[in-house]
């Protein structure tokens, strides 16, 4: 590829990657200020409130931004026959969503009482994690880099703003920074309607595909039924990554203390913000176009995937040393001496590092066309290994066996995509 094929991509994953480290920085800043405010026991009563909220969120739209780059990706502007029937589906995912959460709150066995108030309060960030979603797909599509990179930029903005205020008053629960998280989701949502009506309307300028057509599609108009038979499988990636990600935090609190979950919680956000180098390079700038390669161009898409195969992992690897390294330093400065213990889960996690990265680049070959349900079944796999080890070593090991427990699932997530990956074909010979 020529150096002037070149430049526009790599200002735009310039741009993508700016907008991430510095969403990454305020991420890493609203859970410091965190932590030190509240204290091992509530911050740990906040984190796994969050990560249980979190875990249930991606079930509002339940795949639809990620159905909708396939469907544009494969089918252009014809594609804009699936949105009579996305309403009705978010509509119904989004109420079921916010049931769940609520009804675990109120009726959950495990469930005490300061822990049922500040589930309850965060049940917005449910309209605020989709709101951001959805959005975010339709950027995409639209290939706005610069105001993508601006949109991933509100959420963790406004939940820094939260952790400042939280520092400058004179008193802080886990309670006030879940009723703060949840007016910025609020927020968040209100800003995504324009958004979301103009893209119900079909106004959107979807690039790769032409000019849109004069004459509509003469496909029929799928109803919610087909919509639900289309995107179920993306829908039930979108709800086992949070749960196979977050799991450790959530069984910490309810196997073992808030403030074993509030240590593991300090270190899953150390790795969250790590982890969104390879999710903007693949979830925000690389997969409309994947999805398009994987129909129009096969060659060029196995090219990238080779490429980013080998770029990921040698990041990987550096970056994992750098944490291992670094943490020792960093944590007990970021956070405090309370956190000091910290240091020894992300030297564990550090090994995730790589592993993680090489995954996300082999997995982006499952998201294209039909292979999303080996993907399914995989995720499946890695989440129900991750569930099981967490239940089984927490209750003698503690934060210390989850970390372990969170490497060996990402090893088979890595090893299940790879595998999938070999039954896909493969052109003749590429360039």
């Amino acid at each position: 590829m020529s150096a002037s094929a070149w430049r526009p991509a790599a200002t735009a994953i310039g741009l993508l990657w700016l907008a991430t480290a510095a969403g990454a920085g305020m991420v890493f800043l609203a859970q410091m200020l965190l932590a030190r405010r509240l204290g091992p026991a509530d911050y740990g009563l906040f984190a796994s409130s969050l990560a249980t909220v979190t875990v249930l969120a991606p079930m509002a739209g339940f795949g639809l931004s990620q159905f909708r780059l396939k469907a544009y990706g494969a089918e252009g502007w014809a594609a804009d026959r699936w949105l009579r029937s996305s309403l009705r589906f978010c509509a119904f995912t989004g109420v079921l969503a916010c049931a769940v959460v609520i009804g675990w709150a109120l009726f959950g066995e495990a469930v005490d009482d300061a822990t049922r108030l500040t589930l309850l309060l965060l049940v917005p960030v449910i309209a605020g994690v989709f709101a951001v979603d959805i959005v975010g797909s339709k950027l995409r599509l639209e290939e706005r880099h610069g105001a993508l990179a601006g949109w991933q930029l509100l959420m963790p903005a406004g939940r820094l703003a939260v952790a400042a205020t939280l520092l400058a008053l004179p008193f802080a629960s886990a309670q006030g920074a879940a009723l703060g998280y949840g007016l910025v989701a609020l927020l968040i949502a209100a800003l995504a309607l324009p958004q979301l009506v103009a893209m119900q309307r079909g106004r959107m300028d979807l690039k790769g595909h032409g000019s849109r057509p004069a004459l509509a599609s003469s496909e029929a108009v799928p109803g919610a039924m087909q919509l639900w038979s289309s995107a179920w499988a993306y829908g039930v990636a979108a709800v086992l990554y949070p749960v196979f990600f977050q799991v450790s935090t959530v069984l910490l609190k309810y196997l073992g203390s808030n403030e074993q979950a509030g240590h593991y919680g300090v270190a899953l956000a150390v790795m969250a913000a790590i982890y969104l180098f390879p999710a903007t390079v693949y979830q925000k700038f690389l997969l409309s176009r994947l999805h398009r390669w994987a129909v129009h161009d096969r060659t060029k898409f196995w090219r990238v995937y080779r490429a980013g195969n080998v770029a990921m992992l040698a990041m990987g690897v550096l970056v994992g040393a750098l944490l291992a390294l670094l943490s020792p330093w960093l944590v007990p400065l970021a956070f405090g001496p309370a956190f000091a213990d910290v240091t020894e889960i992300l030297a564990i996690l550090a090994l995730c590092v790589p592993i993680r990265f090489l995954s996300t680049a082999v997995g982006s070959a499952l998201l294209t066309e039909h292979h999303m349900r080996y993907r399914v079944i995989a995720m499946s796999v890695a989440t129900l290994v991750a569930v099981l080890l967490n239940w089984a070593v927490i209750p003698r090991w503690g934060a210390t066996g989850a970390a372990w427990a969170t490497v060996v699932a990402e090893a088979v997530l890595l090893v299940a995509m790879w595998l999938g990956t070999h039954r896909l074909s493969r052109p003749e010979a590429t360039p």
